[in-house]
């Protein structure tokens, strides 16, 4: 599988820019959280891990589902507390087999990138490890705000989620 043209491929030895674009449509709202600070990230954490579960029905081979969701949420939602301006409002979305997480915040100045190849430690991977997760990641801006968006599949037939 190749990376899309917008993406440095997995390895590269610079850093990229992350796709422009708005996430698909259809989607129904199911949760918000507004962060204030890092610390508040265990409480985004614990609550998306209620709402997937809740959502998937207790369905055990679909636990994956949740622990990427959570993970690609934790990266985004650091991303955005780390290099924008808060707060960071992170929105948690579904339809009948996908969930979307959108990651808001007011830092109009500057772009998402894509790590390139650095030395373990180094950090900036938030966003590959969103990327391999998700069926698709992008981001945009309105006026007042700058979004990171990733869709993430079920994996799972519509009757199996509940709202």
């Amino acid at each position: 599988m190749t990376a899309p043209p917008d993406f440095p491929p997995d390895g590269a030895d610079h850093d990229g820019g992350l796709r422009t674009s708005h996430p698909p449509q259809g989607f129904v709202p199911v949760r918000r959280w507004v962060l204030d600070s890092i610390a508040e990230l265990h409480l985004l954490r614990a609550g998306l891990q209620r709402e997937v579960d809740a959502r998937l029905g207790g369905h055990v081979d679909l636990g994956d589902v949740a622990r990427d969701l959570v993970l690609v949420a934790s990266e985004l939602a650091t991303n955005g507390m780390r290099h924008g301006r808060a707060p960071t409002i992170v929105e948690l979305q579904q339809d009948e087999t996908r969930f979307l997480l959108t990651v808001a915040d007011h830092d109009l100045t500057s772009e998402p990138r894509v790590a390139g190849a650095r030395p373990p430690g180094q950090g900036g991977f938030g966003l590959q490890i969103a990327r391999r997760l998700s069926v698709d990641v992008g981001w945009y801006r309105t006026r007042t705000v700058k979004v990171v968006w990733a869709e993430i599949a079920t994996r799972a037939s519509p009757d199996t989620l509940t709202d």
